[in-house]
């Protein structure tokens, strides 16, 4: 199957205020963060994208527009499921006050239990974002063959659910995982798993991601067993 490049949007000036952006309207990149999107985009020039999917949130589209700049012919695609979780309540406040709230505690330890006042619950959001990567994966391998590489642009949040599941593990354990700004997560499903490839990446070259030519007439199909051992 398809390899996805979870990219988290670069630094915002919610970022640097400490506010709770959530999905309020007008929040951007600030200057740090469109550099932040700038190397990211350098960093993925070397692939051959098949596709750049994206939450409809400006931070987002400005970090999917900057990595769309070097693979002509490609725009970005927009797809609410990829969006951030829906805050309700909480949503631009600072964060050193929501601190405070009784809920924050669960927030931290048991967020499957977290319905957000007026707002989302987080399970509701992790499956709506893994439903959007896998349903993007698989029509990707139709259209592009399994070897297909293509990029999602979403939040730290929302990136950190998907690498949850991919994982197998509880959401309760999603607290644990660190994605920062402009960095990016690397996930190759396959029939019976998916593979954690990288996880919150902010240097290292991209271009082993592709896949080397095969001798043979068809290509390889992606192996779903690990290897003992190691690679």
């Amino acid at each position: 199957m398809p390899t996805v490049i979870l990219v988290r949007h670069g630094r915002s000036s919610a970022n640097t205020s400490g506010t709770l952006a959530g999905r309020t309207p007008g929040v951007k990149l600030d200057d740090t963060g469109v550099q932040q999107a700038a190397a990211v985009a350098e960093r993925l020039a070397e692939l051959p994208l098949a596709a750049i999917v994206t939450s409809p949130l400006e931070r987002c589209r400005q970090t999917a527009a900057a990595i769309a700049k070097h693979h002509d012919g490609l725009r970005p695609a927009t797809d609410r499921r990829l969006t951030e979780c829906g805050y309700g309540d909480w949503t631009g406040k600072k964060i050193s006050a929501l601190a405070k709230d009784p809920l924050w505690a669960v927030v931290q330890q048991h967020p499957s239990a977290v319905t957000f006042p007026g707002g989302e619950s987080m399970r509701g959001m992790q499956q709506r974002a893994v439903d959007a990567v896998r349903a993007h994966d698989a029509e990707l391998a139709k259209t592009q063959g399994d070897n297909a590489i293509w990029v999602a642009v979403s939040h730290g949040d929302v990136i950190k659910a998907i690498v949850a599941d991919a994982l197998g593990q509880h959401l309760d354990t999603f607290q644990r995982i660190v994605v920062d700004t402009a960095s990016t997560t690397i996930i190759t499903y396959t029939a019976t798993r998916p593979f954690l490839v990288r996880l919150n990446d902010s240097g290292s070259e991209l271009a082993s991601l592709v896949p080397k030519p095969s001798a043979k007439a068809r290509p390889k199909r992606q192996s779903s067993d690990a290897v003992v051992g190691g690679r």
